[in-house]
């Protein structure tokens, strides 16, 4: 008795290797996200929930001041293919200017992906480069760029007027060595990280970074 549905399969598994002899087949196109914050105790569940569902995701706790500085980033441009849809919650935290915004929106839909914002509403892809769709980046890419501008402009001012209230303390001092192995004690005996910084005066993040990097942890375990 003939069986349809095993010759099907039989054919399709065919079909299957002898395109894969001839570089035919297609990778399984995905949709994935690049969320970004500026320091590590900052949150990315805003992003997150703005992206959606997605396939997989790229974390970065960064400024995005240098790109050589945000490796989730360019992870994520290494990984992405044809076909595949990136997401992003907004302009600013793809990029930090217009000129890198440019370069990085290139570069993906120059492999074929195309990329989404989901603030902003807009989404390039290599098929829909054209004047509008350019104007449109460049337009979005500025207002962005400037809106950090003002952002930057009024903490400075606030700033100004705190220095002269006498409030201002300034940049908080980079701690010893010996507040990190204290602060890695208190933390192993179960205080939290937030209460052990004020409570040893030590900026949030910077004590989280000396411990992502391992200071004093050997001094703690001896």
């Amino acid at each position: 008795m003939f069986d349809a549905r095993g010759a099907r399969a039989g054919f399709a598994l065919l079909a299957t290797v002898v395109c894969q002899g001839l570089g035919m087949v297609q990778h399984k196109t995905q949709t994935v996200a690049y969320v970004r914050v500026s320091s590590v105790d900052q949150n990315l569940g805003r992003q997150l929930d703005a992206v959606g569902d997605v396939d997989r995701v790229f974390e970065e706790k960064a400024s995005g001041g240098s790109r050589a500085d945000r490796v989730a980033l360019i992870d994520c441009i290494r990984y992405v293919r044809e076909g595949d849809v990136l997401k992003v919650a907004s302009m600013d935290r793809l990029a930090r200017s217009l000129g890198d915004l440019r370069e990085i929106v290139d570069e993906i839909t120059g492999k074929g992906a195309s990329v989404v914002f989901v603030k902003e509403q807009q989404a390039y892809s290599r098929d829909s480069d054209d004047a509008i769709g350019r104007l449109m980046l460049n337009l979005l890419g500025a207002f962005a760029e400037f809106e950090r501008t003002l952002i930057r402009e009024r903490q400075r001012q606030g700033i100004r007027l705190a220095q002269a209230a006498g409030k201002y303390k300034g940049r908080a001092q980079k701690p010893t060595v010996e507040q990190i192995v204290d602060a890695r004690r208190l933390i192993k005996s179960g205080v939290p990280k937030a209460k052990v910084a004020r409570d040893l005066q030590i900026d949030r993040t910077t004590l989280y970074r000396a411990i992502a990097r391992g200071v004093g942890e050997e001094s703690v375990g001896e």
